[in-house]
């Protein structure tokens, strides 16, 4: 399975992109996008969507492995089986010895061509640190287990099980867990190509 940074590589291959024109076009910086590429670095959402609108491909493209034109079915069991990427590290040592867990993102239809939604079952680590983001789109969030505050802007939400919130995703905003727990949640994310 490649992951986002050798799928970023392929693609500035492929586009005759170099490392400081892809920074350049997205608005990151050159360490961020050469942490990305040459040491695997998963950074959060907003950077990876940041890097898509640069080389002209849906989010997706990072995460895909091969692509399915009909209708992708995840089983029970099968959801997520490998994390796709991880984020909300304190620190990379924490990350090496695995002794912290972040935010980890498990796709549901890392095989479905052409679409324009990112469904994620997202398990959250109780210190779990990541700053606000903000990107294009929209978000729906679903609280599957355990209770999260979502920060929107100026704003904190509280949601328990069963509880959800949808979102642009432009506006600054962050998802925790909350009262000493990890909590998962069901999120989609779209972004308009």
């Amino acid at each position: 399975m490649a992951t986002p940074g050798e799928h970023i590589v392929e693609l500035c291959k492929i586009h005759s992109i170099s490392v400081e024109e892809l920074a350049e076009r997205s608005g990151l910086s050159f360490e961020l996008i050469r942490r990305i590429t040459e040491n695997g670095h998963i950074p959060d959402l907003a950077p990876l969507l940041k890097i898509s609108r640069a080389l002209g491909v849906r989010l997706g493209t990072f995460l895909d492995d091969h692509e399915e034109l009909g209708p992708v079915i995840t089983r029970v069991g099968e959801a997520g089986e490998t994390p796709r990427f991880i984020t909300g590290l304190p620190n990379e040592s924490q990350v090496k010895s695995k002794g912290h867990k972040g935010l980890i993102f498990k796709t549901l239809a890392a095989h479905k061509g052409g679409r324009h939604m990112e469904p994620f079952i997202v398990d959250i680590a109780v210190d779990a640190e990541q700053p606000k983001s903000s990107h294009e789109g929209e978000e729906f969030i679903y609280v599957l287990n355990g209770a999260v505050s979502i920060e929107y802007g100026a704003d904190t939400h509280i949601l328990g099980v069963g509880d959800s919130v949808y979102y642009d995703s432009i506006v600054p905003h962050r998802v925790r867990a909350i009262d000493g727990a990890s909590a998962r949640i069901l999120a989609v994310i779209y972004a308009p190509v």
